[in-house]
C-alpha cells in the first residue's frame, strides 16, 4: 500500500474492529448477522494489487476475496476492474465499506456535524454490494468515489477449479493495460473457398497509436469460439497439449512442444498444435488487419477468433468471434477406362486430391491391373456404388472381379505421401492375354560381395517360367546422389529413358523350375572404387517392360 493509502487504512481497521465488537454485545438480527459476516470476510482477504493483474486460482465452491482502499477525495476518483474468466463461467462481485469521518480522526464543527456524528456512532459503517456478475465474458466495472472506503471482490467458481486475471487501475490517465478494441469489434468473412478463408476486421485505437508494441493474433479451430486469449490457453493444455506463453511471446522455436509445429513466413508466425480433438491454428500477424487462413479442409466448419496484443505488458483484448464453413470439395472429374488401354496417372501428394476412373463392363469376369510407378498410391474400386477391394498397393497388383454386363466400376486413386505419386492402370476381359508380363517372386537385384573386384561386380536375379527379355543398365554416381536416385525412381519407365551407353546387355532365360529361376551377370569394364547404380528390365509379351528395384555397387579400391 501507499503511504497515504496506509494512514488512512490503519485507522479504519480500528473501526472495523470497534463495529465488530459492538454488534457482538448488541442483540443481533439478521441484517445484524450479515453486516459482522462482510466484515469477518474483509479480515480474511488478500490485498489487490493497483496497476497490475493478478492471476487467481480458485477451488470449486470456494470463494475467493480481494480487498483495495480508496483514499477521500475532493474531486471524483475514477477506477476500473477487468475481470477475465479464462475457463468456466463465475460468479463475482464488488462490495463497498464506506466509513463515517468521526471514526477516522476528523473534528467536527456545527450542529449539522453533531447529528451526522450521532448517526455515524449508531451506525459506524456501511456494506453494500455494488456490482454483481456471472458468466464467462470479460466484463469490465468503472466506477467513481470521493469517499473514503475499503473495496472487496468476490470470486466464486461453481463448476470446477478454475483461474481468471484481475486488474485493477485508480490511475486512468497513464494509459491503458489492455489495448483498445474499435467501436465495431466485428470480425468480417470477405471471402470463403474449398480450402481459404478470408477475414477482416477494424484496427484497433492502439495499433495506430503503439504500432510497434502492438499485434494481431488469430486463433483457429473447429470447436467453438473463445471470449479471451487466457480461455483459447486454458482449452488448448486441456486437450493435452502444454501451450507457449501468451501468443505475442510464442516467437521462440525452443518453448514449442512435440505435438506442435512452426511455421514462419512473410513475417507471420503460425503455430499449430496437433490435438485429439482436431487442430488449433495460432497465427500473429504484426499489424495486418485482413488475412486469408490457407490449408483448411474443404466442407469443414471452422471459428475465427482475433487478439489485439500489448506485447510489453502480455495483456489482450478479443475481437467478436465469428465462423465460416468451407466449400465442398467439387466432384473430381471422372476419366472413362476402354479396354486393355494403359493410362498413367499422376497424383499430388501435399492436396492429397484422388483421381476417379470409370469402368463399364462389357464381359462378366474383368482384371484390374496396376502398376506403381513412384511413391504410395492407396486404390479403393466399387461396383455399382459398393466397395469390392481397397488396399496400398506397390510394385504390381491384380484384381480379378465377377459380375454383371454393363456392371459400373468406379476406381479411386489418392496418393498416402506427401511427395507426388503415380501409377499405371489397365482394365482387362482378356485374361489369356495380360498386358504385363509374368512376375517372379521379388524384383530385388542381389549383388555378390566377395565377387566385387576393382573393375567388376556380379548381380543376380530372379526369373520366371516364362521365357522373357532381359535388359541390364548400368549408370556411374556420386554418394550424396544415392538416397535421390534410389527415391525417385520411376519403376513404370522403360530402358527408352536412359542413354545409349548405359546399355549393358539383354539376355532371354526362363526354368520351369522355380528354384532353379535364377540367373547371374557379372559387368566387367568398372572403374575401381566407384558407385554404380545398377537397373534390370523385364519384357513380356507385349513388350511393355517391368524395373526391377535399383541396385547400387561399389567396386573395390584396392586389388
Amino acid at each position: 500500500l501507499k503511504m497515504s493509502q496506509l494512514k488512512f487504512y490503519l485507522p479504519l481497521h480500528i473501526l472495523l474492529a470497534a463495529c465488530l465488537c459492538h454488534s457482538i454485545k448488541a442483540p443481533t438480527t439478521s441484517s445484524q448477522q450479515s453486516f459482522k459476516t462482510g466484515l469477518f470476510n474483509f479480515y480474511h482477504s488478500l490485498i489487490l494489487a493497483d496497476g497490475k493483474e493478478t492471476t487467481v486460482h480458485l477451488l470449486k465452491d470456494i470463494p475467493k476475496r480481494y480487498y483495495f482502499v480508496l483514499e477521500e477525495s475532493r474531486v471524483l476518483s475514477p477506477f476500473t476492474i477487468t475481470v477475465t474468466p479464462c475457463d468456466v463461467p463465475i460468479e463475482w462481485s464488488i462490495l463497498v465499506h464506506k466509513a463515517s469521518a468521526s471514526f477516522l480522526g476528523k473534528e467536527t464543527q456545527g450542529e449539522h456535524d453533531t447529528q451526522e456524528v450521532s448517526k455515524s456512532q449508531k451506525a459506524p459503517s456501511m456494506v453494500s454490494t455494488i456490482f454483481n456478475y456471472k458468466g464467462n465474458s470479460v466484463e469490465t466495472y468503472m466506477g467513481m468515489s470521493s469517499h473514503a472506503a475499503l473495496y472487496m471482490l468476490e470470486f466464486l467458481s461453481t463448476e470446477r477449479d478454475t483461474h481468471i486475471t484481475v486488474y485493477l487501475t485508480t490511475d486512468t490517465t497513464s494509459g491503458h493495460l489492455y489495448p483498445e478494441l474499435p467501436m465495431d469489434p466485428r470480425i468480417d468473412v470477405v471471402g470463403v473457398g474449398h480450402t481459404t478463408v478470408t477475414l477482416t476486421w477494424k484496427h484497433s485505437p492502439s495499433v495506430l497509436q503503439h504500432r510497434e508494441n502492438i499485434q494481431y493474433c488469430l486463433l483457429v479451430n473447429e470447436k467453438h469460439n473463445y471470449k479471451s486469449l487466457c480461455a483459447a490457453e486454458t482449452a488448448i493444455r486441456s486437450s493435452g497439449m502444454k501451450l507457449p506463453p501468451t501468443l505475442a511471446l510464442s516467437l521462440s522455436p525452443y518453448l514449442l512442444e512435440p505435438q506442435q509445429v512452426m511455421i514462419l513466413s512473410n513475417s507471420e508466425l503460425s503455430i499449430i498444435n496437433k490435438a485429439s480433438s482436431g487442430e488449433v491454428r495460432q497465427i500473429c500477424l504484426g499489424t495486418k488487419n485482413t488475412y486469408t487462413v490457407p490449408a483448411l479442409s474443404p466442407s469443414t466448419q471452422y471459428y475465427f477468433d482475433v487478439f489485439v496484443v500489448n506485447l510489453l505488458t502480455n495483456a489482450s483484448a478479443a475481437y467478436t468471434g465469428t465462423f465460416a464453413r468451407t466449400l465442398e470439395e467439387p466432384e473430381p472429374k471422372v476419366m472413362e477406362l476402354k479396354d486393355g488401354k494403359v493410362i498413367q496417372v499422376v497424383l499430388d501428394g501435399k492436396k492429397q486430391k484422388s483421381y476417379s476412373l470409370q469402368y463399364q463392363a462389357r464381359h462378366k469376369k474383368i482384371q484390374f491391373t496396376f502398376q506403381l510407378c513412384r511413391g504410395q498410391v492407396q486404390v479403393h474400386i466399387t461396383k455399382n456404388g459398393k466397395t469390392v477391394a481397397s488396399e496400398n498397393i506397390s510394385g504390381l497388383r491384380y484384381f480379378s472381379l465377377k459380375g454383371k454386363v454393363l456392371d459400373t466400376y468406379l476406381v479411386q486413386l489418392r496418393s498416402t505421401e506427401e511427395s507426388n505419386s503415380s501409377v499405371k492402370v489397365q482394365v482387362s476381359p482378356h485374361f489369356h492375354k495380360p498386358l504385363f508380363p509374368l512376375l517372379p517372386e521379388s524384383l530385388k537385384i542381389k549383388s555378390f560381395s566377395k565377387l566385387r573386384t576393382c573393375n567388376s561386380v556380379t548381380i543376380a536375379w530372379l526369373g520366371t517360367q516364362e521365357e522373357s527379355k532381359y535388359c541390364v543398365y548400368k549408370r556411374r554416381i556420386e554418394e550424396d546422389q544415392v538416397w535421390r536416385e534410389l527415391q525417385s525412381a520411376d519403376r513404370c519407365s522403360g530402358p527408352e529413358s536412359r542413354h545409349k551407353s548405359e546399355k549393358v546387355l539383354c539376355k532371354y532365360f526362363y526354368d520351369l523350375n522355380l528354384q532353379r529361376a535364377v540367373t547371374t551377370e557379372t559387368i566387367q569394364g568398372l572403374d575401381a572404387g566407384t558407385l554404380y547404380l545398377f537397373d534390370v528390365y523385364l519384357f513380356g509379351p507385349s513388350g511393355i517392360p517391368v524395373r526391377y528395384h535399383s541396385k547400387v555397387v561399389k567396386t573395390r579400391k584396392k586389388c
